[in-house]
């Protein structure tokens, strides 16, 4: 399966391509938003394509044409404001979703966060990053691509454990990017997480073991 990651210049987005560049059932495009950035994923030898959330459907359609599988992974970053979240953790999702569905790419998986779907949880401080990322969910949950979309908790910059806690709704957690990352792989082939959306911290369940009692 070749994915296109978006948001593969990020954090989570690096270990995924990572993973996909390791894996024997998959390979990854790495969408990334400038051309000073591609030179680092050629140099592993992943194939890279330039396209921004800012552009039009059609221009996100010609970058994943040809791929099996898209992950959204991409983020406005927590230094902009509330209007660049509006145009790239929402709009860009949305751009995002209909380019898939025009040209044919039917897997999707979404990363979004934490309780994003019960409003009675949100972080104050980050109310219009919530309602991006709630709003964005429907979109997907609405469309007829076979998706998956997954809620990280706290997101930590420490080696992966590979031990996950899953669930509809789940009370404040964390979790390393890694496992994240794996999770996203594990995933995309994964008949139980399709059409599914999930809340994601560490826990004591094998990431593969977690995601098979998802229904």
């Amino acid at each position: 399966m070749k994915v296109c990651v978006i948001g593969a210049n990020g954090q989570i987005g690096k270990h995924l391509v990572d993973l996909l560049n390791e894996s024997e059932e998959h390979t990854a495009r790495a969408m990334v938003r400038k051309n000073e950035q591609v030179g680092f994923f050629e140099n592993k030898g992943v194939e890279t394509v330039v396209a921004s959330l800012a552009d039009s459907v059609e221009q996100i359609g010609k970058a994943i044409t040809g791929c099996d599988a898209i992950v959204f992974t991409a983020g406005s970053g927590g230094s902009t404001g509330a209007d660049q979240t509006l145009l790239i953790d929402l709009d860009g999702a949305g751009k995002t979703i209909e380019a898939a569905e025009k040209v044919g790419v039917n897997r999707f998986i979404m990363v979004s966060a934490l309780s994003a779907h019960k409003r009675e949880k949100w972080n104050e401080a980050l109310r219009p990053y919530y309602a991006a990322k709630h709003y964005a969910d429907k979109m997907l949950q609405q469309n007829n691509l076979t998706y998956t979309i997954i809620r990280p908790g706290g997101l930590l910059n420490e080696p992966a454990n590979g031990k996950v806690s899953i669930a509809n709704e789940l009370d404040r957690g964390s979790i390393p990017r890694a496992d994240v990352a794996r999770t996203i792989l594990e995933s995309l082939s994964e008949k139980s997480t399709f059409n599914q959306s999930f809340d994601l911290i560490s826990g004591d369940v094998l990431i593969a073991d977690a995601l098979k009692t998802i229904s």
